[in-house]
């Protein structure tokens, strides 16, 4: 019976399995309602946890678990039903403040102190800083860019609308930087610049999410839990780790950074900037 293997290896489960495992016991008809990429979405875990549940569960793949939750259900004379989970009130608000406090843990547990600390020397002592990000990840790259911009002023969020990226690798040498927000699925471009990069001696650093494996000639990797109980993702130990590399340049940049940032307040002290 499908759901009793669910029962039997819930306490061995890892975080994210353990997860969707709690909510096909909560919600058993969903499983065959959906296909994996819709389950993985409804229960906020990756289409590979939901993989790698079915196969600890004893199945070949998705389709076969999914046609033993169908038969389980139509043996259960449709007393199985399929609903949406509904949360009301502070409940929704605490579960979802402490799926993100349990990805900033589980982010800084990964984190090497000695790599931020080397990364931050590399911010301060690159020729050039090229922050590189698409889609969404470009939102990251941004944010990052206003963290490092007083320490690191020639920094680049990159590519910007009708540049091709052939214009910047030309312009990309070993002396420079390039931070690299990879989250999610990554998608062709990410992989030809990493490549590329790798064969110009370039030093990379890479921000990925928790599914991301180690990439080859990367001098610095970081990975970020994203994962939470709704359908969208938590990016708060993205915008974290940005955070603590933009404060650790900061630190590193020391009395020049310093002088810069008083001449930057006094310059905008003129202008009227606040």
């Amino acid at each position: 019976m499908f759901l009793a293997r669910v029962r039997a290896q819930l306490p061995d489960l890892h975080r994210a399995e353990y997860k969707l495992g709690c909510f096909l016991l909560e919600f058993p008809g969903d499983l065959a309602s959906y296909d994996a990429q819709e389950l993985a979405r409804l229960c906020g875990v990756s289409k590979a946890t939901v993989s790698r549940f079915v196969r600890r569960l004893g199945f070949e793949n998705y389709d076969a678990a999914r046609r033993a939750a169908r038969d389980e259900r139509q043996q259960c004379n449709g007393q199985i039903s399929v609903r949406p989970r509904l949360r009301t009130g502070t409940t929704e608000i605490s579960e979802t403040v402490r799926d993100e406090i349990d990805n900033l843990i589980w982010t800084y547990q990964q984190v090497d102190t000695d790599d931020l600390e080397s990364l931050a020397d590399a911010v301060v002592s690159s020729r050039r800083v090229w922050l590189v990000g698409f889609r969404l990840c470009r939102v990251f790259a941004d944010y990052l860019q206003t963290q490092l911009v007083q320490v690191a002023p020639t920094c680049a969020s990159i590519p910007q609308p009708g540049v091709s990226l052939g214009e910047y690798v030309t312009e990309i040498g070993p002396d420079d930087l390039v931070i690299c927000m990879a989250l999610g699925r990554r998608e062709g471009r990410t992989e030809a610049l990493l490549d590329e990069l790798r064969r110009s001696g370039v030093p990379i650093a890479l921000i990925g999410d928790e599914e991301a494996g180690l990439a080859a000639g990367v001098r610095w990797q970081f990975r970020c839990r994203t994962e939470t109980s709704e359908a969208q993702e938590s990016h708060a130990a993205v915008l974290s780790l940005c955070s603590q590399i933009g404060a650790r340049a900061t630190q590193r940049a020391g009395a020049i950074a310093r002088s810069r940032l008083r001449r930057i307040d006094e310059v905008n002290a003129r202008l009227g900037e606040v």
